[in-house]
């Protein structure tokens, strides 16, 4: 059993935003560029993780995600099965058909018993241990979210407003008015 991308990058993002929140909704843009995770993949996983109610989200400037529940109340395990990351070592997916129709295979109770400890041991661990382990090693959290402004070594050019004729005909006419 390997845990995939998907579960490492929800926990991942999950510890983030916790560490963060205090100073109000956390951007999936910040989180992104933070951990070096693609936004597009943050936005699919965070649907999912509000869908469970592990995150709630904000519209608007100002927005992003906040926690749906106290970090102490979050377990890695909650994270994983919320982003559909399937936690099973046997080779049936549990169904115990791991060689078909002539049953399950000699080493199943071994990878079902495996299950229920990474189960256990994921259930174990709580969203805000991991926080405490961030902040114990150090981590820096900035007051306010960087926010980064496009800026040009052009100089910012405005459109000049010319109050004159804009065709022949326009010209025309000015003419024949004077």
């Amino acid at each position: 059993m390997r845990l995939t991308t998907k579960g490492r990058f929800a926990v991942t993002a999950m510890i983030d935003l916790a560490l963060r929140q205090n100073s109000g909704p956390v951007t999936l843009a910040a989180i992104s560029q933070r951990q070096q995770i693609s936004l597009s993949y943050l936005e699919q996983l965070f649907g999912k993780l509000r869908r469970h109610d592990l995150v709630e989200s904000t519209r608007g400037p100002g927005g992003g995600y906040t926690l749906g529940r106290k970090a102490a109340e979050i377990t890695v395990a909650d994270i994983i099965v919320s982003v559909d990351e399937p936690i099973d070592a046997t080779h049936c997916g549990g169904k115990e058909n791991c060689l078909g129709d002539t049953g399950r295979c000699m080493t199943h109770e071994l990878w079902a018993s495996l299950n229920q400890r990474m189960v256990e041991f994921l259930d174990s661990v709580s969203l805000q241990k991991l926080v405490d382990e961030q902040i114990a090693k150090g981590v820096q959290i900035e007051d306010k979210p960087a926010v980064k402004r496009a800026i040009s070594s052009a100089p910012v050019v405005k459109p000049i407003r010319v109050n004159a004729p804009n065709s022949v005909f326009a010209l025309g006419n000015a003419f024949a008015k004077g």
